[in-house]
């Protein structure tokens, strides 16, 4: 049994199965196959559509007020890991231009439990951060439907958690006549609970809005790739123009002194806002589980994600110099900083146009995630993993259909009653396991000459930089790893422990191995952003491979094609 679980799945056959349509649990041949819509520049505004969103428009507020100006840092350090990974996404992409993702790219590389648990990951990746993105889209959406004079009952904007909350809080701070510590949100929640249709304890709470543009979201990847690509196209341009704009009339509102001191909390307050920028960039790796609708995957997945990658990056360290240049970065702990500042110095119309610029950019981000996580659904299903009619291919539209609709079901649902206040940093360590595998899987895969049209991951010898870079980080950071020992709390430190020993390890294998450098430092960088998502993340994170480990041994692995093929040949 352990041989099976290891068992590889090589690209000759991933590539032929695509070819013949196989997967398709009702029809078969090139009739099932999806359409091939996408060139390079589809994909590149797909990759800015994916990431411009909730982080430009929310989290960046976040991140400069712990970082300062030096957030702009922040951004060009998390690009930096990033590109690394997009370039290991890259080259899979060249090698195995099909859809799945880093879930297919494991399958090849590490074998079938790996991309069992990778596919899993990216699952749970991919339906949290769309239920976020949905609520987080509700939010602006009713703050824009406010400046028209419309008000929306709060029983309908919020879920059933947060409002019974709420309602038992301002019970408490009343009868201890704390009226002071009463706060705006407590209200609404209060006043949901109090106006709220329903009978006996039971109350109707639930956020509409988040359900409906999950509904719009699914029918538009539901109905065809062309037709995203069109909605998707749209709304980037809107978009980059909106931010450029932002960046062009910010630029005459800022004052020079605001940027000084550049890191007020130091190199620790910069990094106190890594979840939320590393979050602002999840999306460009989603592209890649397209590669069957594009024209030339092997070309132009690559080109897409490393383009989309760089123009975002620009696009937010610019941003970020404006919004720190506006107004002094204490001010900028606000949900909606793009508008703040914009409000702040007296541009009370562009502080609107900004709001429904970030209601059309959450909703773009939302569609680009609902495109992903079908295809997963579907490769999986393809290797037998998961029933077949996840891989069914709708004979008119050539989508994913069954998988389509089981992901509108699986994001909206949660959307209407969920408060993901608590989990959203699953989002985060979900892509960036994701992100070290497809690192590690390439160092797994056999040397291939370079072909005229393809792109090749340039390979950097790291047998003596990756070594002189770990004996430098210890010796540079040897007294705060010392002082994790001795901390009370000890074992809630065992992420960085664990990335300690990973890189020693890996030191050694590049010294002996000769292993490349791209895909080394890709693997460390993600790793040790990881470890900075704190130890209940990680505990919320193993339960779900937990759970996910239980279906594999009790489906997955009787049902997998490729253990079926095996056990033929071997009989």
């Amino acid at each position: 049994m352990l041989k099976g679980i290891f068992r590889k799945k090589s690209i000759h056959k991933i590539l032929d199965d695509v070819a013949c349509g196989f997967g398709d649990s009702e029809h078969g041949g090139s009739g099932s196959q999806l359409k091939k819509e996408l060139n390079v520049r589809d994909l590149t505004l797909m990759g800015i559509a994916a990431v411009v969103g909730a982080g430009i428009f929310s989290t960046i507020g976040e991140a400069s007020f712990y970082g300062g100006p030096a957030v702009s840092f922040l951004f060009i350090i998390t690009a930096i890991t990033c590109g690394f990974s997009a370039l290991c996404y890259a080259e899979f992409a060249a090698r195995i231009p099909v859809a799945g993702s880093a879930y297919t790219y494991a399958y090849a590389s590490f074998g079938e439990l790996i991309a069992w648990i990778i596919g899993w990951d990216l699952l749970m990746e991919y339906a949290i951060g769309n239920i976020a993105v949905a609520i987080s889209w509700s939010g602006y959406f009713l703050n824009l439907l406010e400046g028209f004079g419309i008000h929306v009952p709060e029983y309908l904007t919020m879920d059933y958690y947060s409002a019974f909350r709420a309602h038992e809080h301002v019970q408490q701070l009343t009868a201890g006549h704390n009226l002071s510590q009463i706060t705006e949100a407590m209200k609404a929640g209060a006043s949901a609970w109090a106006d709220a249709p329903g009978f006996g304890d039971f109350r109707f709470i639930a956020n509409v809005p988040a359900l409906l543009i999950v509904v719009i979201i699914t029918y538009l990847v539901y109905v065809g790739i062309r037709e995203t690509k069109r909605a998707t196209n749209a709304v980037v341009y809107l978009k980059i123009a909106v931010i450029l704009a932002v960046i062009l009339i910010g630029f005459f509102y800022v004052t020079p002194a605001n940027w000084h001191p550049f890191m007020p909390n130091g190199f620790g307050g910069v990094m106190k806002g890594v979840s939320g920028v590393f979050f602002a960039y999840i999306g460009f790796d989603a592209i890649s589980t397209t590669a069957e609708e594009c024209e030339n995957p092997q070309r132009d997945l690559p080109r897409g994600m490393i383009y989309s990658l760089i123009i975002c990056t620009v696009l937010y360290v610019l941003v970020a110099l404006v919004l720190t240049g506006m107004v002094n970065y204490k001010d900028l702990q606000v949900a909606d900083p793009l508008a703040f500042v914009f409000g702040k110095v007296g541009l009370n119309k562009i502080s609107y146009i900004i709001s429904i610029s970030a209601v059309i950019a959450t909703a773009s981000v939302l569609l680009i995630f609902q495109l992903g996580q079908p295809r997963i659904w579907m490769s999986m299903s393809r290797d037998g993993l998961l029933p077949r009619a996840f891989s069914r291919i709708h004979p008119k539209y050539h989508t994913p259909s069954f998988s389509t609709i089981v992901t509108g079901f699986v994001v909206a649902i949660p959307a209407l009653f969920m408060n993901l206040t608590e989990v959203t940093d699953l989002t985060s360590i979900g892509t960036l396991f994701a992100f070290v595998l497809v690192c590690g899987g390439v160092l797994l895969l056999p040397k291939e000459a370079a072909h005229k049209g393809r792109f090749k991951l340039p390979y950097i010898n790291g047998k003596f930089i990756v070594p002189v870079l770990f004996v430098v980080g210890m010796a540079a950071f040897w007294k705060p790893l010392f002082g994790l020992l001795s901390s009370e709390n000890a074992h809630e430190n065992f992420p960085m422990f664990l990335f300690i020993i990973l890189a020693a390890v890996l030191t050694a294998f590049v010294y002996i191995k000769n292993l490349s450098l791209i895909p080394v430092l890709g693997l460390m960088s993600c790793f040790y952003l990881m470890t900075q998502l704190g130890y209940t993340n990680w505990l919320r994170f193993l339960i779900w491979l937990v759970l996910g480990l239980i279906i594999y041994f009790t489906y997955s692995y009787k049902n997998s094609r490729l253990g079926k093929d095996l056990l033929q040949q071997i009989s």
